[in-house]
């Protein structure tokens, strides 16, 4: 059930913190809601919004600079398909980095509001860095020869490291008309020459014989598709 208003949270969240045995008050200068456990003086500011946005966000981040532990609280409507809200998990680490908490309301018809905590306030970040991932991107990188892609491009065929050594065994392909991998490798000085070639990803090659290669039709277009990076590729070669 979705709330029309923010404040119909504002019940259900007090009600969680009292039974904490924390004393609750609203709008505290300009905070959504305060409070203070009156045994260990703990304090916590929580900043009360519908659905998760970057106002709600920046709003946690400038509390900080008033309490140590701040909380952001939003409904947790299960209706909202497609909803950036649906992503519980990534807001929660997401507040985990930048020291806030995370609680989800959800608002029912028939029976008392449940409360979910995601995250708590300075709570450590939960996922670790992808060593893996990270050491594909530097491999990629530095396989590259060039820039020749646009970020923040869609729709286009990217040029990657494997489709840079393919437009190269393809390039020396079209001036020797047929070819063994290693005579390919020993041009191109590409180790994997010969797992394109047998491979053949992109439908460039065709095996006329065994260990010999041709180029075919779809090769040779698509040096012309990509004689931006052809040219580039094919100045160090000697054909």
């Amino acid at each position: 059930m979705a709330v029309k208003k923010e404040e119909e949270l504002y019940e259900p969240l007090k009600a969680y913190y009292e039974a904490l045995g924390y004393q609750v008050r609203a709008e505290v200068k300009h905070c959504d809601l305060v409070a203070i456990h009156p045994e260990t003086n703990h304090t916590l500011i929580v900043e009360i919004k519908k659905t998760f946005n970057l106002a709600l966000l920046l709003q946690g981040v400038e509390r900080l600079r008033l309490n140590t532990d701040v909380v952001l609280a939003v409904e947790r409507n299960r209706k909202k398909s497609g909803s950036h809200n649906q992503r519980f998990g990534d807001l929660a680490e997401l507040c985990r980095m930048l020291g806030l908490g995370l609680i989800t309301v959800t608002v029912f018809k028939t029976k008392a509001p449940t409360i979910a905590v995601l995250a708590e306030p300075g709570e450590a970040p939960l996922r670790r860095m992808k060593h893996r991932k990270q050491q594909n991107i530097l491999r990629e990188f530095h396989e590259r020869s060039g820039d020749y892609n646009v970020g923040g491009s869609t729709g286009r065929k990217l040029v990657t490291a494997y489709r840079e050594k393919a437009l190269q065994c393809a390039y020396v392909l079209q001036h020797l008309e047929e070819a063994a991998p290693r005579q390919i490798a020993a041009i191109t000085k590409n180790p994997s020459t010969a797992s394109i070639l047998q491979h053949n990803y992109y439908q460039w090659f065709k095996r006329v014989r065994r260990g010999v290669y041709v180029l075919e039709p779809a090769g040779k277009q698509a040096l012309i598709e990509y004689s931006y990076v052809v040219n580039e590729l094919a100045a160090s070669y000697e054909l």
